[in-house]
């Protein structure tokens, strides 16, 4: 998570501020050529791990319990078999399962819903050179399928890289970011890195189902990563909102088949997105080698990426520029 938030997320969360860091006023796209683009984006950046705690708090105030250090390892029927972290199994038999367990969900797997396509991403802090009220990002024909970022956080920030998994022939996701950091640090806008190395999967398929026999994806688990930019975090909120009050519905009135509306609320919010975005990186994928022809059609900071390609409706066909 490169912690950077979108400004209505935090009415949204309903968590407080206690987690920002700083504001952030737009986005600053580089491209190969050096060609930049700025565009208004007003957000934050934030602690992720103190976000993730006041969400926490929340659910606890509202009778949420937490069984901490503890995995689930498989499905019985209707039954939940987890395992403590002392080594003691336990048996749950829960009204509705909200699988919200990451891009490699155990929870999908039980409904056959699973993330097909995963983009790796590698990041590390760093000290910045100086304050920044926008964030970057950057292309380069290195970087497969993806793009670099630079992300202010306070003095510091966060420097990452998420691309298509890399094949023999090009540089590991670690390798291409230490050639990223040298070019920051050489440019002025970076010192050093400070602590180690992050890495993760980014979900960057096409919108599916989520919904299953008494159970509801969520977030990363769901997909519902946008698999242009790698944004989540919105959608993670306002998912689990959903999922929360649908999972709720069906355990007061017993009726669990009305758990498809949670299929069809999640659609009317992110589907044409995440659909958009999913056309756009098949294309960007397909022909990269023209990155320069395609940039914009493939990248949110541009008003042809918001048009139908080459003058056609997009029906579900693959747009060519």
């Amino acid at each position: 998570c490169a912690e950077y938030i979108p400004a209505p997320l935090l009415g949204e969360a309903g968590a407080g501020r206690s987690f920002v860091v700083q504001r952030v006023r737009g986005m600053r796209t580089i491209l190969p050529s050096g060609e930049t683009k700025e565009t208004a984006a007003p957000g934050f950046t934030i602690h992720r791990d103190r976000f993730d705690r006041c969400l926490a708090d929340a659910a606890r105030k509202a009778g949420a319990r937490f069984l901490l250090n503890t995995r689930v390892l498989s499905r019985d029927g209707r039954d939940v078999i987890l395992k403590s972290g002392a080594g003691a199994l336990l048996r749950a038999r829960p009204g509705v399962i909200i699988g919200a367990d990451g891009p490699h969900s155990t929870v999908g797997r039980w409904i056959g819903s699973v993330n097909r396509r995963l983009l790796p991403a590698v990041q590390v802090r760093a000290v910045l050179a100086r304050p920044m009220e926008m964030t970057e990002v950057y292309f380069d024909r290195r970087f497969f399928g993806g793009y670099a970022w630079l992300f202010p956080k306070g003095s510091e920030a966060n420097v990452g890289l998420g691309i298509r998994r890399a094949s023999p022939r090009r540089s590991s996701p670690r390798k291409l970011l230490e050639y990223f950091v040298d070019r920051l640090i050489r440019e002025g806008k970076i010192r050093r890195v400070t602590g180690k190395y992050f890495a993760g999967w980014i979900p960057a398929g096409p919108p599916r189902k989520v919904t299953g026999d008494r159970i509801l994806l969520a977030g990363d688990a769901a997909g519902h990563t946008h698999p242009i930019t790698g944004a989540g975090v919105f959608q993670a909120v306002a998912g689990g909102r959903m999922a929360g009050e649908w999972a709720a519905r069906a355990v007061e009135q017993d009726r669990p088949e009305i758990l498809a509306g949670y299929e069809s609320q999640w659609r009317d919010l992110f589907e044409d997105t995440l659909q958009r975005a999913a056309d756009r990186r098949r294309l960007l994928e397909e022909q990269w080698e023209r990155l320069d022809d395609i940039i914009r059609y493939c990248w949110i900071a541009y008003r042809e990426y918001y048009r139908p390609v080459g003058g056609e409706a997009e029906t579900g066909r693959r747009p060519v520029p």
